[in-house]
């Protein structure tokens, strides 16, 4: 069978308080997050695009079913202006943790760094330059 989709089709994080968790994602990636009331889900999601690399995926709190987390799934996002200082910059004004500052992967995949957002979960993003 040929691969011609990514694996990851729509991912969630976990969050303790929406509002918070909100302003802390659009502060550090500049950009709306939409608010949605899904039954007991409150989620918040991210902006994609129908034809885009990537995945798509939102911030959402259902405390039966979702806890923040240091030690689990680990989600990468891609840096929007191609250097993930641009949004690893913003992580403390924006109330999050810096745990890896920006290193490099190998120089055919590129950079990589981790801070703990507002709500406790272990966080990465990426970036080519």
């Amino acid at each position: 069978m040929e691969q011609t989709k990514n694996v990851v089709g729509w991912f969630e994080i976990p969050v303790k308080n929406m509002e918070r968790a909100v302003k802390f994602y659009q502060t550090v990636f500049n950009f709306e997050l939409s608010r949605q009331q899904l039954g007991p889900l409150d989620m918040a999601w991210f902006p994609w695009v129908e034809t885009g690399v990537g995945s798509a995926g939102s911030l959402v709190k259902y405390e039966d079913s979702y806890q923040p987390s240091t030690k689990g799934v680990l989600i990468y996002f891609t840096s929007f202006g191609g250097d993930l200082n641009q949004e690893l910059s913003r992580v403390e004004q924006a109330g999050g943790k810096i745990e890896q500052a920006k290193t490099l992967i190998a120089d055919d995949i590129g950079y990589m760094a981790v801070f703990i957002d507002t709500e406790g979960n272990r966080v990465a993003l990426h970036s080519r330059g």
